[in-house]
């Protein structure tokens, strides 16, 4: 049986051999950004690519998401490698669809990459012939927790009940049979390499409709109820409130008003809020929940109008399994250069990527090859032979360590982690986070 080294000697020469397709890809990707499940021809992209390679996936799961699975034929565990086909939202951004303005402002396009080069380095012959178990490759929608509207016309119509992919996949089954999972994502802070990632920050999204009175702004403002000065007196009690947050909580309130009147010469009658309510624990996130709530509601008893608040589930605090982590940065610090791997502490940004940190042993590494902010209209992939090539050698590195040796190591991973929940009090906790209530008085 050949060394893991003989092996990933292999791998990497496989992935060396496509790194210009698989860099193009990624860059097409970045020229055609979709947001999350609207990513129809990103979608096809991977499609395309999975049948090119001889996979048979299976496609428009949750809407557009793509599977397809590489079996051994051997046992052993089932390891996930996700990339991302969303993207956000930013007009301004210089890759921005003339259209609709999506833009790939967090590196998904990335993801793809480094997703389809583990895929490359799995299918060769002599890789795969000393691995035991499975891997299987998701191209994942909506990991951007934006379009809220958008989203809750999909869950009427029950295209999706929950507003995250990941979230959909598990609903829907598609992680059943998965051991473990991991993804690789971009960063931009400034220090080449890549990044252990400690923790994510949970979070929960908040929409409130506050609704007054309509009346001529000038001649009778007396005979309206200004839903505009409601959120107002709204947004001045959630800062109030922000001296009440725990700094080891790391909470984070963040409310946009996404409608703020229909005409200047009339008081708002309809004034729209959203908002997420992050916090490294669910607890917090409750408590902040609840805060916010209650000065939602202040703000629409202050001038007479009624507010009606929807809460939807986000997602889940992280758990990243340590173990796990420990086997990826023994590679990455080959791939990368010892001195290139770092680790990062609690991040206060959310990922769905958590979500299955609850329910498998999941780590979520970052490359540091980007520049601008993330999710700002700079934001942009510098380096794409570290987000697409390095990121899936040591992906891949992961994964043949994992999987070699009859899955020896692999199936160590497993015995010694305790999932936070079972899929049955996953989605049950997701679905007491949703609530629809309308404030009168």
């Amino acid at each position: 049986m050949p060394s893991i080294e003989q092996t990933l000697k292999h791998a990497f020469a496989a992935i060396d051999k496509r790194s210009d397709d698989l860099i193009g890809l990624s860059q097409s990707v970045l020229s055609d950004a979709e947001s999350g499940y609207r990513e129809h021809r990103t979608a096809a992209k991977i499609d395309k690519w999975m049948l090119a390679a001889g996979l048979s996936p299976r496609t428009e799961i949750a809407i557009t998401g793509i599977v397809a699975k590489v079996e051994t034929g051997r046992p052993g565990p089932n390891i996930a490698v996700i990339g991302e086909l969303d993207s956000l939202i930013v007009p301004a951004h210089p890759n921005a669809h003339p259209e609709t303005g999506a833009a790939h402002a967090c590196g998904h396009h990335a993801q793809l990459g480094n997703m389809l080069a583990v895929l490359t380095a799995v299918l060769d012959p002599k890789v795969q012939a000393t691995l035991s178990g499975s891997v299987t490759f998701m191209a994942i929608p909506a990991e951007e927790y934006i379009e809220l509207e958008f989203r809750e016309q999909l869950r009427s119509d029950g295209s999706i009940e929950f507003f995250g992919g990941k979230q959909e996949f598990v609903r829907l089954g598609e992680f059943d049979d998965i051991d473990m999972a991991m993804l690789t994502h971009t960063t931009a802070e400034g220090i080449p390499g890549a990044i252990i990632s400690g923790a994510h920050n949970g979070m929960i999204g908040k929409t409130a409709e506050f609704r007054g009175v309509a009346s001529h702004a000038g001649a009778a403002p007396h005979l309206g109820v200004n839903a505009l000065n409601a959120a107002n007196v709204a947004l001045s009690a959630i800062h109030a409130n922000r001296e009440t947050f725990r700094d080891a909580d790391y909470v984070r309130v963040h409310p946009i008003v996404t409608h703020g009147g229909d005409a200047v010469s009339s008081v708002p009658a309809k004034v729209n809020i959203e908002t997420y309510i992050r916090a490294s624990n669910i607890d917090a996130m409750i408590d902040g929940a609840t805060k916010i709530d209650r000065a939602l509601r202040a703000g629409a008893m202050a001038v007479g109008a009624e507010v009606e608040i929807l809460t939807t589930p986000g997602y889940m605090p992280s758990r990243y399994d340590p173990v796990m982590a420990d086997i990826y940065r023994k590679h990455a610090e080959t791939v990368f250069g010892a001195e290139n791997v770092r680790t990062s502490g609690q991040r206060a940004s959310s990922s769905d990527a958590a979500d299955l940190s609850m329910l498998m042993p999941t780590i979520h590494p970052w490359v540091d090859c980007a520049t601008g902010n993330g999710h700002g209209a700079d934001y942009l992939v510098q380096d794409y032979d570290m987000a697409v090539v390095k990121a899936g050698k040591a992906m891949t590195a992961t994964v043949v360590d994992l999987l070699s040796d009859g899955a020896a190591l692999g199936t160590r991973v497993l015995n010694s982690y305790r999932p936070e929940m079972t899929k049955e009090r996953y989605l049950a906790q997701l679905r007491e986070f949703r609530s629809e209530k309308v404030y009168t008085e």
